[in-house]
């Protein structure tokens, strides 16, 4: 064996010579290799001299493979394909797993957690599906979701409770210094109320206020991701609702304050939802066991 890997010539002009055959043109193989044109021609030479063979017909603009190039580069391009299939194989793979989720959970949540997930379980290669449709564990190839209803989601589906959705108000502080506490119904009449797609406004304002709330607000500014309210909420737009686990940052940050002290729990809440037969249990239980940790930690548990 050490005879015959004794033969070999050299593979660094081997490999100069099969992405010369791809291009026929020094210029373009040097380009390619991030070489001179000249170290390319003496490679090329080099390998002609160890060889005793003449590999390409020399003309004023490009090249031409003699009969031996073109019978030695065939052979050439099957051993490097050995090469890369053998490395890849000794080189395990990342599991590619994909998580559907909402837009306001993905923005508001989960990214701001990658980094400590993929510490983690590098091993992992997560794809985040952002949408607020119910993604199809089959026909959209999803391994995981964070769902937000009411078991059961589904046969064949396992569901793991993750935050309880209790919504509060928030606003900046800056506008609060400016309109006053918006619990006095005087002043609750100087805000806008920011809207999101769930409207829990009406039964927020009635369990914090009672009859005392007024019936309408000053404007009312309406989006479709709650996410989008918290980001006009920390500009000064006007007060929005939230889950708390959506905004633990901003509050702590002091982009936004809680306000009237009142929770409203609305019964249905978010759950980790995945098939209990998967094609990647392992990397599917890893996934679901990370959130529910996080989960755990914001409840303090």
């Amino acid at each position: 064996m050490a005879d015959r890997i004794g033969k070999l010539p050299s593979l660094n002009g081997v490999r100069v010579f099969e992405v010369v055959t791809r291009h026929l043109n020094f210029r373009l193989a040097a380009e390619e290799l991030g070489v001179t044109q000249g170290a390319v021609a003496q490679q090329i030479r080099g390998l002609e001299a160890e060889l005793g063979l003449k590999l390409f017909e020399r003309h004023p603009r490009t090249l031409a493979m003699t009969e031996a190039g073109r019978s030695y580069v065939g052979s050439i391009r099957r051993a490097f394909e050995l090469i890369s299939e053998a490395t890849e194989t000794l080189r395990p793979e990342p599991q590619h797993l994909t998580i559907s989720v909402t837009p306001t959970f993905a923005s508001k949540w989960l990214i701001p957690r990658l980094p400590e997930f993929t510490a983690a379980h590098p091993d992992i290669d997560l794809r985040i599906l952002a949408t607020d449709r119910i993604a199809n564990f089959q026909t959209d190839a999803v391994d995981l979701a964070v769902r937000y209803g009411r078991p059961p989601f589904g046969p064949g589906l396992q569901a793991d409770l993750l935050f309880e959705h209790v919504v509060i108000a928030l606003g900046s502080p800056l506008l609060i210094d400016k309109f006053g506490a918006p619990e006095l119904p005087d002043n609750l009449a100087r805000y806008a109320l920011l809207h999101d797609a769930h409207n829990f406004w009406p039964q927020f304002l009635e369990l914090a206020m009672g009859q005392a709330a007024p019936v309408m607000a000053a404007k009312n500014i309406r989006f479709n991701q709650t996410s989008l309210a918290l980001e006009a909420a920390i500009g000064g737009q006007g007060l929005a609702l939230a889950s708390s686990f959506f905004i633990e940052e901003d509050i702590a940050a002091g982009r936004l304050v809680p306000l009237f002290g009142t929770q409203l729990r609305v019964g249905v809440d978010f759950y980790v939802v995945a098939p209990r037969k998967s094609r990647h249990a392992a990397s599917v239980h890893a996934v679901r066991n990370w959130l529910l940790q996080e989960s755990a930690a914001f409840k303090g548990t």
